[in-house]
């Protein structure tokens, strides 16, 4: 006959290690945490309200805990590409080409569509003699966000090798028009989007188009390297699945061909060791800063074509 205490005892354990049990089972329905990268800058700049529901389907469908951390400037969302602290990134283009070609990170979506191809313009009065891009040597010049594709590295691609007076930062596309428009600066940059949004409202100005660049490509969604294969595939998943109205929320089309970033990453990789003159007055747009700078010509001193 079983004693009462030795019952007791054994019923005690029992009870112990059913709820042991349970608690491990719970912890391993809940993964590891998720942090969702998104910017709030230059061609990329998103209401972080419209992640919400991207968040929410992809915690249920990988049981994760997902967070959605927003960058405001290029030098934020870098750092935290550079420490992988970015599980998963809706990134523009000039972001996307650095985190792919440095930090490895791999596309998973395009955001063809969403973020559509775009290219840079740069704007003139119409009454200036400036026809070529040559002629904005010595001129001060405005260009957007420090890490916009359209505002930023593609012009600073195609103003390589000119001395210019000053470069300016206009925090929106409105605001470079508008400089140009009070003769705050001689031209500036901007996408051939935005040009045809805002260029009505300054019908009292007769603005020109001086120089078209190279198509950019869309912005990608890209996946951390640091991301195991299996949640990868998850992840993939989960994100191919969901809702149209979600998937459109956030940016990111499921059945497009991602692009190919291989040229960009070229073009990028030229242009980031300007970044330390790029505030310099004059602004002395060549790699070696002893370089002489005779007034350029496109075919003098232009990089080699990518």
């Amino acid at each position: 006959m079983v004693s009462r205490p030795w019952l007791t005892l054994k019923i005690s354990l029992l009870v112990s290690i059913l709820t042991i049990g349970c608690t491990t089972s719970e912890t391993n329905n809940i993964s590891e945490k998720l942090t969702v990268g998104v910017i709030s800058y230059g061609d990329g700049s998103v209401s972080l309200g419209k992640y919400e529901r991207f968040k929410n389907h992809i915690a249920a469908a990988t049981k994760s805990i997902v967070e959605l951390e927003p960058a405001y400037n290029e030098q934020q969302a870098l750092e935290q590409i550079n420490h992988k602290k970015w599980d998963i990134v809706f990134a523009p283009p000039g972001l996307a080409a650095i985190a792919i070609g440095k930090e490895l990170y791999i596309p998973l979506f395009s955001m063809e569509g969403v973020n559509n191809r775009q290219r840079a313009v740069i704007i003139v009065r119409d009454e200036q003699p400036l026809r070529k891009i040559s002629d904005l040597s010595n001129k001060t010049i405005a260009l957007g966000e420090i890490g916009s594709a359209s505002g930023y590295y593609v012009p600073l691609y195609d103003l390589y090798g000119l001395t210019l007076k000053e470069i300016k930062f206009a925090p929106t596309p409105k605001t470079v028009l508008e400089w140009i428009s009070n003769n705050t600066v001689d031209a500036g940059a901007l996408s051939e989007k935005d040009f045809e949004t805002y260029q009505r409202e300054f019908s009292t100005t007769k603005l020109r188009v001086l120089h078209t660049s190279r198509w950019i490509p869309s912005g990608v969604v890209l996946l951390a390297p640091t991301v195991d294969r299996n949640r990868q595939q998850e992840i993939q998943k989960a994100m191919n699945d969901a809702p149209s109205d979600i998937t459109s929320d956030s940016g990111y089309v499921p059945a497009a061909k991602i692009p190919n970033y291989d040229q960009f990453i070229k073009l990028v990789e030229k242009v980031r060791p300007l970044e330390g003159r790029v505030q310099k007055v004059p602004a002395i747009l060549l790699k070696d800063a002893t370089t002489p700078t005779p007034t350029p010509t496109p075919t003098q001193q232009s990089p080699t074509p990518i």
